[in-house]
C-alpha cells in the first residue's frame, strides 16, 4: 500500500478536501459514528467526520479505564469547544474483566480488540442505528500488524477481516495512508490545537500496552502516576514519543535504610520521524535524576526507575 505523498510534497489541504468527500459519498444520507480517544489520528479523524458528517456523525469517548489522568473529560471539553458533542461511555468493567488472568501481549491486545469493536462500539453502533464506524488506522499501524511485528488492535481489512460480518458495521479509514508526520499537518490544517495534533502517539490499547503482564485497576494506576510526571518533566523535550511501563516483576530496593521489596518502572523516550524507526532521545543526566527521583518518591511502591537505550529496531517504541 503506498502512502499518498512524497516526503515534503504532501498537501494537507488537498487531502482534507478529498477525504471529507469521500466520508459524504459512503455515508450519503445514513449515519456514523467515531472513537475519540484524544490521540493524534483518532482526533484528525473526529474533525474530518465532522466537517463530513455534521449532525449526521455521533463522536464518543469510551473510558475504557486505561486512559492518562482526566483524559476523557479534558479531550471531551476540548472537542466541545470545538464545536463537537461528545459523549463519554464508561467502559471500564468490561476492559478489566476482558484482561483479567491475560499476559501474554498478543492475547492482551486481542481481548482489548474486541471489547472495543464487537462488545462495547457493536451495542453503541446497534442503539444508533449506524451502518459505519470512522477510526485513525494509519500506514505504520497496517506495516506492523501486517508484518507480524506486532497486531495493531485497529487493523481488520488488511488480514482479511470482513467487519460488516464479524461485527456488524462497515470501518472507514481516511487516515490509512498516511504515516504520523502527514497527519500532523492535517490536523493543523483542519484547525486542531496544538495540543492535539502535535502530542506524542498514544496506543489504541492505551496504559494496557504499558502493564508488563496482568493488566489490573491497580497496576494501570501506577503506570498512569509515572505517566503524568513523565509528560510534565518531558513537556518541552521535542521528541516523538515517551512513556512509562511497569515491569512484572519486584525489586530490590531501600528506604530508610532497610529493604524495600517494590516495583520498577522502565522509560523510554523516542526520536523518530514516523516511527518505522526510532532512536532513544539523548536525554540529560539531570532530567533523568529528576525523573527517578520524582517517580519513586511520588508513585507509591516504586523503588527503581530504568531507562531504556535500545534502537528501534530491535526494540519497538512500546513494550508490548
Amino acid at each position: 500500500m503506498g502512502e499518498i505523498r512524497i516526503e515534503n510534497h504532501f498537501n494537507a489541504q488537498h487531502f482534507i478536501v478529498k477525504q471529507i468527500q469521500s466520508i459524504s459519498d459512503k455515508v450519503q444520507n445514513g449515519y456514523a459514528i467515531n472513537a475519540l480517544s484524544g490521540g493524534v489520528d483518532s482526533s484528525v479523524v473526529t474533525m474530518l467526520g465532522h466537517r463530513a458528517l455534521e449532525n449526521k456523525l455521533k463522536t464518543y469517548f469510551i473510558d475504557n479505564g486505561l486512559m492518562r489522568q482526566d483524559e476523557p473529560e479534558k479531550i471531551a471539553s476540548m472537542f466541545n469547544d470545538l464545536g463537537v458533542k461528545v459523549e463519554i461511555i464508561d467502559a471500564k468493567e468490561k476492559f478489566f474483566n476482558a484482561l483479567k488472568g491475560l499476559t501474554d501481549p498478543e492475547e492482551k491486545r486481542e481481548a482489548v480488540t474486541q471489547t472495543f469493536y464487537k462488545d462495547v462500539f457493536g451495542k453503541l453502533v446497534r442503539e444508533s442505528g449506524a451502518k459505519y464506524l470512522l477510526q485513525g488506522t494509519i500506514l505504520t499501524d497496517v506495516d506492523e500488524t501486517v508484518a507480524g511485528v506486532k497486531r495493531q488492535h485497529n487493523v481488520f481489512e488488511q488480514l482479511g477481516i470482513d467487519t460488516q460480518k464479524e461485527f456488524g458495521y462497515k470501518i472507514l479509514e481516511p487516515l490509512v495512508q498516511l504515516r504520523k508526520d502527514s497527519v500532523r499537518k492535517v490536523g493543523k490544517e483542519l484547525g486542531l490545537p496544538e495540543f492535539l495534533y502535535d502530542r506524542p502517539p498514544f496506543p489504541g490499547p492505551a496504559l494496557a500496552t504499558r502493564v508488563i503482564g496482568e493488566v489490573t485497576p491497580e497496576k494501570v494506576e501506577t503506570v498512569r502516576r509515572a505517566t503524568s510526571i513523565l509528560e510534565h518533566e518531558l513537556k518541552d523535550i521535542n521528541a516523538f514519543q515517551y512513556l512509562a511501563i511497569l515491569h512484572n516483576d519486584r525489586v530490590t530496593g531501600m528506604r530508610g535504610g532497610k529493604r524495600d521489596y517494590g516495583l520498577q518502572i522502565e522509560l523510554r523516550c523516542w526520536d523518530s520521524v514516523d516511527a518505522r524507526t526510532a532512536t532513544p532521545t539523548d536525554l540529560p543526566y539531570q532530567t533523568k535524576d529528576n525523573l527517578a527521583k520524582r517517580i519513586t518518591s511520588e508513585v507509591p511502591g516504586v523503588v527503581s526507575v530504568t531507562y531504556n537505550i535500545t534502537s528501534k529496531p530491535t526494540s519497538t517504541i512500546e513494550a508490548i
